[in-house]
């Protein structure tokens, strides 16, 4: 369990280094996640050694998003006033990430 922790939190910790060094304009968790799987991929880091703190974590995924549920209550007129953008936005992103994305793999297919 501690190894796990300091295996996560490690990565984390370099991809603050990271951030903080070169004012990479990425938020430093995700760097760290990149250079989680670089590691595993790499095998430095074995798989065994950080399952079980990730399975915890994936498991309990649904707690991380209540913080940030209850904050959006504050800000519940402002949304209110702009729910049609905020719609518009939705919708044609959510659109254009599913045609690109069939597009991708139609074209990754006729390569293959």
């Amino acid at each position: 369990m501690i190894r796990q922790c300091t295996i996560l939190f490690g990565c984390l910790a370099l991809g603050e280094l990271i951030v903080f060094l070169t004012g990479i304009k990425l938020p430093s968790s995700i760097i760290g996640m990149l250079l989680l799987t670089l590691f595993l991929k790499l095998g430095w880091i074995k798989l065994q050694w950080v399952q079980g703190m990730s399975d915890f974590l994936v498991a309990n995924i649904g707690f991380f998003f209540v913080p940030p549920g209850v904050a959006l209550m504050l800000y519940f007129d402002i949304i209110t006033a702009e729910i049609l953008p905020i719609l518009t936005a939705t919708v044609v992103s959510t659109v254009l990430v599913l045609f690109v994305t069939g597009w991708v793999h139609q074209l990754i297919r006729k390569i293959k």
